[in-house]
């Protein structure tokens, strides 16, 4: 643009295209193409590895043809492939620059429901039901994000990155077209002027120049064939991978989000029993309002207190008959429970429980019952509110 600005303001604007005499705008053009080579020589890129004569052709061609001085070929049906082609280039480049954020914020997403669930596990006491389901379901919630962005980057993404990598290889297919182009009008310009000029003939250069055309027709209709096949196929694909992709996106999204609403289901439901539990009065702390005087043990305090337990301790609703000695009443398992201490009992659900009598009626805790399980005689203290009475 510069060295075209400064052939212009040098022509004298638009004054120039008013003179009439042919000759004198032809011998002013050449004179100032020597300078407009030189200052266009270092502002084009895509020519550095060109001789230092061929771009300076080239250059003087370009530069003829924007002055109109000399026509150049044109392929109507290669500027509309060209056309396709560059609004296919600019849509697969915004593909892939929105995907590659859409991963980003999805990964980010991953990684903070991770922390919330590991948060959720941490403060969801163990003694509340479905803690350990609450483990389970947040693994498995964990499982599929794992599973989803995979698919993403796997899948979806790594076939975009294919797609996309095709447009720099023809860009520069259709930039060599082009130069090539240039260069076939420069040789059809030049053998042109040879015939053209009957007085200072001379039949060694017109034959060199002959060659030189031919040669550079070949090397141009040969490119411009492979493109006039090349770039159709390639803006016909565009339907086939778009189809492709989107399938494979979408089927993602929908078994992600799918899975990932039972998982929200069947944590709600376990909050949901918490909650119904907890309005029961389950995880109630229960405090004692009438303080005991203390009184001196006797002989009939303590027949009391050993006589007493086994009918206070009793469940409401538990059957007492027929039971083997030293036995309260059986309860059995709601819930599984896993022991944190030794002293505990753990179980799962079904299991059914003999309770009994806390070998030192002062290790006896609110909402704790002394048991043995039947099958396997473990004993141990086990939570009251994972069991009902039989």
């Amino acid at each position: 643009m510069r060295a075209r600005a400064c052939a212009f303001a040098y022509l004298g604007g638009a004054d120039f295209l008013s003179v009439d005499n042919e000759w004198f705008k032809g011998f002013i053009v050449r004179r100032i193409v020597h300078c407009v080579v030189f200052l266009s020589f270092h502002s084009i890129s895509d020519t550095h590895d060109l001789p230092c004569s061929c771009t300076s052709s080239h250059l003087t061609q370009l530069f003829l043809q924007n002055l109109g001085k000399v026509d150049r070929t044109a392929d109507d049906i290669f500027d509309e492939h060209l056309q396709n082609f560059m609004r296919q280039q600019n849509a697969a480049n915004r593909l892939q620059k929105e995907f590659n954020n859409y991963i980003r914020c999805v990964r980010a997403v991953q990684a903070a429901s991770k922390t919330l669930m590991d948060s959720l596990n941490e403060i969801y006491e163990s003694q509340w039901t479905g803690h350990d389901l609450l483990y389970v379901q947040a693994q498995n919630l964990d499982m599929l994000w794992q599973d989803f962005t995979h698919k993403l980057a796997d899948q979806v993404l790594v076939p975009l990155n294919t797609y996309q990598s095709q447009f720099p290889e023809m860009r520069k297919k259709i930039d060599k077209r082009g130069r090539k182009l240039v260069d076939y009008d420069s040789q059809r310009h030049n053998f042109q002027s040879l015939q053209c000029n009957p007085r200072k003939r001379d039949e060694l250069k017109v034959s060199k120049g002959k060659e030189m055309l031919e040669e550079a027709k070949r090397t141009y209709e040969q490119l411009n064939s492979e493109l006039h096949d090349e770039l159709p196929a390639l803006y016909d694909s565009r339907v086939l991978f778009l189809v492709t992709n989107l399938q494979t996106l979408f089927a993602a999204e929908q078994v992600f989000h799918s899975e990932s609403a039972k998982v929200y289901s069947e944590l709600e439901a376990i909050v949901d029993k918490l909650a119904n539990e907890s309005q029961r009065g389950s995880y109630t702390l229960k405090k004692n309002t009438e303080p005991q005087s203390p009184k001196s043990p006797n002989a009939n305090s303590a027949l009391i207190i050993n006589t007493q337990p086994a009918q206070n301790n009793i469940s409401p609703g538990a059957t007492t008959d027929n039971l083997p000695p030293g036995v309260l009443y059986r309860v059995k398992a709601t819930y599984k429970y896993r022991r944190e201490d030794a002293d505990e009992l753990s179980f799962d659900v079904g299991d059914i429980i003999r309770v009994v009598e806390y070998d030192d009626p002062e290790e006896q805790e609110q909402g704790w019952l002394m048991g043995i399980k039947e099958g396997t005689n473990e004993k141990g203290m086990f939570p009251a509110n994972f069991t009902k009475p039989l």
